[in-house]
């Protein structure tokens, strides 16, 4: 009777074992692939599923997207210039079948050619090609991949180039040609503006001559602009010192007249040029 029990105590307990071993739950971002007896018998959707122990393996293969870091090349690019890339790619697998198939490994392997893609690719570009067009870099290296992986059941849906380490004395060359452009446009600036104020002066000169009283009036702008400011030291414009040496002369000879006993003093006649030394007004 003891046997007995022993025996279905032991069946008991392979069954459950056998059961535990058959059961199989294919999650929503899964898909199982089935083999048996080492040949493939197909898919499994997502849920709860049934196989024979010992008989059947069920591999089950993540539809998700993985992001995989393409660690830091060392790649010398086309003008010469050494410099250290890495970059990130985002696959997904779109055919388990192949995935389990064709490649032992597809994550790894997808890694490695991704790490030698890359340093063909920006192998092929200047230095300058590479810093100002990483998107076309991005999509060159993307197509080449889908190339390969295509074959294995995978699609690379997005390649970013991460980092680009250049060396020190590259970085002290590329400091030195911005500080150079940025002088350079500046000259040019100033250049141009030079330009625009000589042609202002030269329409400001053309009215000035069309409109003598123009020039008077900027003068009497200036003296205004000198008074603001509080200056000690006034200088005045040479064609009113011309003026205030004329009337000075004038009143002169007014007082001469009126001194010889009120003579008729000829107004007609042209008064003497007067001499200016150190900018006042002397008659001769």
């Amino acid at each position: 009777m003891g046997v007995w029990i022993f025996v279905l105590i032991v069946v008991a307990v392979v069954a459950l074992v056998g059961l535990a071993m058959a059961i199989k739950i294919v999650r929503q971002y899964e898909k199982g692939v089935l083999f048996r007896f080492g040949r493939l018998i197909g898919t499994r959707e997502p849920g709860l599923r049934l196989i024979v122990p010992f008989v059947d393996v069920l591999h089950r293969v993540s539809l998700r997207i993985v992001t995989m870091p393409i660690q830091s090349q060392g790649i010398i690019t086309r003008d010469d210039v050494s410099v250290d890339v890495s970059a990130v790619a985002y696959f997904r697998v779109v055919d388990a079948v192949k995935s389990v198939i064709a490649v032992e490994n597809v994550e790894a392997a997808i890694n490695q050619i991704a790490q030698t893609t890359l340093r063909k690719v920006v192998g092929q570009h200047t230095l300058d090609e590479t810093l100002s067009e990483t998107d076309r870099i991005n999509i060159d290296i993307r197509e080449i991949l889908d190339i390969t992986t295509t074959d294995w059941g995978v699609e690379v849906t997005l390649v970013e180039l991460k980092d680009i380490q250049l060396p020190d004395s590259m970085k002290r060359a590329m400091a030195r040609q911005a500080e150079a452009e940025r002088e350079k446009r500046a000259k040019i600036i100033s250049a141009e503006g030079e330009s625009m104020a000589a042609a202002a002066l030269g329409d400001a000169s053309d009215i000035m001559m069309a409109h003598p009283l123009a020039l008077q009036l900027r003068n009497l702008q200036s003296l205004v602009e000198i008074g603001v400011d509080k200056n000690s030291t006034v200088v005045f414009p040479a064609p009113l010192m011309s003026t205030i040496g004329e009337l000075g002369t004038f009143l002169a000879r007014e007082a001469a007249a009126a001194q010889r006993g009120n003579a008729p003093v000829d107004l007609g006649k042209e008064p003497a040029a007067p001499l200016l030394t150190n900018g006042s007004a002397k008659s001769p």
